[in-house]
């Protein structure tokens, strides 16, 4: 993405703050994973937001009207002897030099510093309560200068939660950053076709998992957006499986619900098949509620549309669904007042995404569910589960999850769905997985 996208959101929130205000806004750190070895560094979703800039330990700070440059980013400094053993660092120099950042200081500067850039400042914007350790040292800078009141400092008086607006800022998706997304979904779908193509009783779920990883790396992303859920028959009916160690067993589904993170941004697709290559007529029961009831949220996923009018499109859906075939007696009306669907249904229809999997931003305005707008990313995933220990239905239905996921843009016209490039038609992939599509 150019640097110029990234100014000009600097730019925005500066001048939602106004004039007088000061943000700061603190990198990921690196963290242990066990002993001397770290986990993968990924970069603070806000911090990447605003810079582009990829290494841990760094800071922003965002300062409207300052004649002296109002974009200041604290990093760390080249270190040729550390640089050996961990790679390479841009250094003040190179952050300045890549990435249109106004003054760059070295990170030991820090505490001399920051009580220099806040003094002056009316309002402070901070995402305060998600760090405790940096929130202390943010509020020793402010001590420092109240401390030095009766010289003239002036220190922040007022203090402002950064993330609602700029949370509302990342809630709308450029054309660029939806350029990155349809890559993220285009090689997350072929890595979930990959996965329909080469399983078989026999295999393990780990090795599902490795296949569709294999598909992610080979495209140029690396890491998956979360871990993924590769779950064999009753295991699909737990929604955050990630064990993924157990045998896919002949007669059984399997519910994989996996999307790859590129350059920032995640894909989140679910599909659910059979292990053998075809539905036994109770899973394509269920299959034909769930496609059902997406499509019925599908239908009202565009502006002119409420948030929540998709999951109550689900709701209806599969609780006539679970009528029809038995599961549930009653009026369904009725049953949709007392939400007699939970036991099958037991999440919502949805979440935004970006460069969170569950991203940021309301869903709720003024208590009113948020209406649907242009630049808005949502997944839409209704399910059915029926857990082995759902003793009141009979036993034909039991261990059967299903999950039926798909990754949204809203645009002036309706929506465009990034993720359609893996089938979920019951034809469909029954014909991808014996070898004909």
């Amino acid at each position: 993405m150019a640097e110029q996208e990234f100014s000009r959101r600097r730019r925005r929130l500066m001048e939602a703050m106004g004039e007088h205000a000061v943000a700061v806004v603190p990198a990921a750190v690196e963290v242990t994973r066990s002993r001397d070895t770290e986990y993968p560094f990924r970069q603070d979703s806000d911090f990447h937001y605003l810079t582009g800039f990829p290494e841990p330990d760094a800071l922003l700070v965002l300062l409207p009207g300052r004649a002296e440059g109002e974009t200041v980013l604290f990093c760390r400094p080249r270190d040729p002897a550390m640089e050996q053993w961990t790679g390479r660092r841009l250094g003040p120099e190179g952050a300045r030099a890549d990435y249109d950042v106004d003054q760059a200081w070295n990170l030991a500067e820090l505490d001399e510093r920051m009580p220099e850039l806040l003094e002056g400042r009316q309002s402070l914007y901070s995402a305060l309560g998600r760090r405790p350790a940096f929130d202390q040292r943010l509020l020793q800078w402010v001590q420092a200068l109240r401390q030095r009141a009766r010289s003239g400092a002036r220190a922040p008086s007022r203090f402002f939660d950064l993330e609602q607006p700029l949370h509302e800022m990342r809630l709308f998706k450029s054309e660029g950053e939806l350029d990155l997304m349809r890559e993220a979904a285009h090689i997350s779908a072929r890595a979930h076709r990959r996965a329909m193509q080469v399983c078989r009783p026999g295999l393990f779920e780990y090795q599902l998992e490795a296949e569709i990883q294999h598909e992610f790396a080979m495209a140029g992303a690396r890491h998956p957006a979360y871990a993924s859920i590769v779950g064999g028959g009753a295991n699909g009916c737990i929604l955050h499986y990630v064990d993924n160690d157990s045998p896919l067993r002949e007669g059984e589904l399997v519910l994989i619900d996996a999307g790859c993170e590129y350059r920032g941004y995640a894909a989140d697709i679910t599909r659910t098949f059979p292990v053998n290559g075809r539905f036994s007529h109770p899973q394509q029961a269920l299959y034909e509620v769930v496609l059902a009831a997406q499509q019925a949220a599908l239908e009202v996923t565009r502006p002119g549309h409420h948030w929540n009018e998709a999951h109550d499109a689900t709701v209806q859906v599969i609780t006539q669904g679970l009528v029809d075939l038995g599961l549930l007696e009653g009026e369904v009306n009725e049953l949709v007042e007392r939400e007699a669907y939970r036991p099958f249904y037991m999440h919502r229809a949805g979440h935004w995404l970006g460069l969170d999997v569950h991203d940021v931003g309301d869903y709720q305005v003024d208590g009113q569910w948020r209406p649907l707008a242009p630049g808005m990313v949502m997944t839409v995933e209704p399910g059915i589960y029926v857990a082995p220990e759902l003793e009141q239905v009979d036993e034909a239905w039991r261990g059967i999850g299903i999950r039926i996921e798909d990754n949204v843009v809203i645009t002036p016209e309706g929506h465009e769905v990034l993720t359609d490039g893996v089938p979920k038609d019951i034809d469909e992939i029954e014909q991808l997985m014996q070898g004909r599509a």
